[in-house]
């Protein structure tokens, strides 16, 4: 991999020169180009002049910035932008050390893995990596990239670096008009049962966090080539609708779950509980028990009704008189 920049990381009177690597790879994801629906013809972006309506060159784009309160722009040439005073420029000044958890994770950007850019760098990089890991800290720091200042977060993974670029707190926007009103009542037996469900999903698989967008999307390109209609595999067919009745939603959750793992569902009990919904766990399998072993009233009858074209006639006379005599020795 080539850097795509190089700094220094400031760690007290510690500098430490390093070079970032991009540590994701957007050039996977789907991405489509527009076209003319009419002869499928690309449909590009032509730089024009919005004052002279003329496509003009690379050569003669340059940058301006638009203050909030004018509707003027003002240009800003490179030698502009070079007088700014940033210390962050050419080092990453790490500015305090607070626990990952700490960091809204909405304020997380683009990742970056950090390698040492000179021999020199080896031992202050592992120091600053071991205590970080002992210490159970990440760093937080500014750095500009890219021509921008930046928040950023130094964390040790896997026996390395990496920087994360953060979002500044205003570009966080506020959660108005997001939550409802008026706040639904959740009981306890469902919280339970939301508990047990989330139990029954286990550990992700290598299928869960395969793309198949992408795939689906190929074969219907390859199809059309080759002008025959895509073929994809059979799935199940996801339930929709508004759900009514939450409870049982959430306990034919958990028995699709553990069917679809191969698990047998009476041997965990039935959902109801999970952690600390044990309790009521327990209890909602034995009403299921005793639903299963109670007889319905149609059945009784016709249990009754069987029992009685077989049993002969002596022995129910028999029977009428023991009863009998049971009754008199209880008088």
């Amino acid at each position: 991999m080539r850097p795509t920049a190089k700094f220094s990381i400031s760690f007290g009177l510690v500098t430490i020169p390093v070079a970032a690597y991009n540590a994701t790879d957007s050039s996977t994801s789907v991405s489509f180009v527009r076209i003319h629906t009419a002869d499928g013809g690309r449909v590009r972006n032509q730089p024009v002049c919005s004052l002279e309506d003329v496509e003009i060159t690379p050569d003669e784009i340059g940058r301006g910035y638009k203050p909030d309160d004018r509707d003027t722009v003002v240009p800003l040439s490179d030698d502009d932008l070079d007088a700014l005073p940033l210390p962050t420029a050419k080092t990453l000044t790490i500015l305090a050390f607070v626990a990952g958890g700490d960091i809204d994770p909405l304020q997380m950007g683009k990742g970056y893995y950090l390698g040492i850019d000179s021999p020199a760098a080896a031992k202050p990089y592992v120091l600053l990596r071991e205590a970080m890991e002992r210490h159970q800290r990440v760093g937080l720091g500014k750095i500009a990239l890219h021509g921008r200042e930046t928040l950023a977060m130094i964390r040790p993974m896997e026996g390395a670096l990496v920087m994360q670029v953060l979002l500044w707190p205003h570009q966080i926007r506020p959660m108005d008009g997001v939550l409802p009103e008026r706040q639904p009542e959740v009981a306890p037996a469902e919280v339970a049962a939301a508990e047990t469900l989330m139990d029954s999903f286990g550990e992700l698989s290598e299928d869960d966090v395969h793309d198949h967008y992408r795939e689906a999307l190929e074969e219907i390109v390859a199809a059309k080539l080759a002008h025959r209609e895509p073929e994809f595999p059979a799935g199940e067919e996801q339930p929709a609708g508004q759900v009514m009745d939450l409870m049982a939603a959430l306990q034919d959750s958990v028995r699709a779950a553990k069917k679809s793992r191969g698990e047998d569902e009476g041997t965990e009990g039935a959902p109801g509980g999970g952690g600390s919904g044990r309790g009521t766990e327990k209890s909602t399998a034995k009403k299921t028990a005793a639903k299963k072993a109670t007889p319905t009233k149609t059945a009784t009858k016709a249990a009754t009704k069987t029992t009685a074209k077989k049993t002969p006639a002596k022995k129910t006379a028999a029977a009428k008189k023991t009863a009998g005599r049971g009754g008199r020795r209880a008088g």
